[in-house]
């Protein structure tokens, strides 16, 4: 039997086994359906990872390998090329490898199985089936990884981050990347992705733009786009022919929580990731998760916080650490919100502070984030700019939290007083 159990070997998953490890934890097992550990991070050669955590500029692979470098000062044991079939809420675990099948048991587990990309088929693109239209990601593990160029003349649909990289990647490869697509009024990556994969290149961006129709026999030869209302309904009229050979499609990421479901652990409709308390616990006692599984980041370094987190967690739960859910407080949308992690706090459980992340609905420009339970006031941050693509980030401390007398706490935003 296993102390604990990561499932997941990327960024999430690595920091979780490891913080485990430093609190005392000696039987750990990682598993990897990959063939090496390191997870996404291994396909995302452009630099920008690690400022916050290792206080300087790094690759993804070089990110990934300083702690996959610090896994082998340690006896945490490693299954690769290992796929998780089943878990219970027992915390057994069903895997299968070139060894076959086997039940593992675990005292405690952390699900860090990351997020998949959605496909065309998610979104409904009318048009023929020809070869040429791949998610971004796809993309760049073919141009990164294997060696691969997907085309010549490419457009993107949609201006997530993964997106607007590949903008940048496939150009420096000489391919011509004619426009970004985006449905939205604005950008779902980040402003300093905006800036140094488009605007650096001239590549333009099409905001309340969409594509119609994807043209082509066995290969794609073009894709007609156009001007969208504030329904997201194409407008008559606004057509554009694009003669392009390629499609990337970087319109959003979907927590992988196939086994979560099955497992009966509680989902948040509005991530589609794994409902959290302030610890990274599942509704599962026992079980624990961190990073894209729950929601998905635009830093890898907030991933990396959120496994030490769980895995901090998770040996606390083994030593016998019985939380107190006397307080139990739902933190709740306001407006302008469009979701919050963790979704709930277990105040005598909090220590000196909570820390929330959350996401904007809309574009907001000298504003500010309040924090209320009724009608009391508990905090409030002003900020000069928020944005979807960007996650937001505050801490309460435990003299805020204990401001509400309620079940719940709101977030939501509110314009600057005058």
């Amino acid at each position: 039997m296993y102390e604990l159990v990561v499932i997941g070997g990327g960024p999430a998953g690595l920091a979780a086994a490891l913080q485990g490890y430093q609190e005392g934890l000696r039987n750990i097992l990682i598993i990897e359906r990959d063939v090496e550990l390191g997870g996404i991070l291994n396909q995302c050669i452009h630099n920008g990872f690690g400022l916050h955590y290792f206080k300087e500029e790094l690759t993804g692979p070089e990110y990934a390998g300083r702690f996959i470098e610090m896994l082998k000062e340690t006896s945490i044991e490693i299954k690769l090329n290992t796929m998780v079939l089943d878990v219970t809420f027992e915390r057994k675990i069903c895997i299968v490898n070139s060894n076959g099948y086997e039940v593992i048991q675990a005292k405690s587990i952390i699900l860090a199985m990351g997020c998949r990309e959605r496909t065309r088929g998610a979104i409904g693109i009318p048009g023929t089936r020809p070869s040429g239209v791949f998610t971004a990601g796809t993309a760049q593990r073919y141009i990164n990884m294997e060696g691969y160029m997907v085309g010549k003349r490419i457009l993107i649909l949609g201006s997530g981050d993964i997106g607007l990289i590949m903008a940048r990647r496939l150009t420096l490869e000489g391919a011509k990347v004619l426009a970004c697509i985006e449905v939205m009024p604005y950008s779902g990556g980040l402003n300093r992705n905006i800036v140094q994969c488009l605007n650096d290149y001239d590549i333009p961006l099409y905001l309340s733009h969409t594509i119609i129709q994807i043209k082509g026999e066995r290969r794609v030869e073009g894709a007609v786009v156009a001007r969208v209302d504030e329904n997201r309904q194409p407008i008559a009229g606004s057509e554009m022919m694009f003669d392009c050979d390629t499609i990337l499609l970087s319109v959003g990421l979907i927590p992988e929580n196939e086994l979560s479901r099955q497992a009966g652990i509680a989902i948040d409709p509005r991530t589609k990731g794994i409902n959290i308390y302030e610890n990274m616990e599942t509704s599962i006692p026992g079980i624990f998760a961190c990073g894209n599984v729950v929601h998905v980041h635009d830093l890898v370094d907030f991933v990396t916080a959120e496994g030490q987190r769980a895995g901090t967690s998770a040996a606390q739960f083994l030593r016998g650490n019985r939380l107190n859910e006397s307080q139990l407080l739902e933190v709740v949308n306001g407006k302008g919100i469009t979701y919050t992690v963790p979704q709930k706090i277990r105040v005598e459980n909090t220590g000196e502070k909570a820390e929330l992340f959350f996401r904007v609905n809309q574009v907001y420009e000298y504003c500010v984030i309040l924090v209320s339970a009724g009608d009391v006031e508990i905090a409030k941050f002003k900020r000069q700019h928020l944005a979807p693509g960007e996650m937001e980030h505050i801490s309460l401390s435990r003299q805020q939290l204990d401001l509400a007398e309620g079940d719940h706490i709101t977030i939501s935003i509110g314009e600057i007083e005058k």
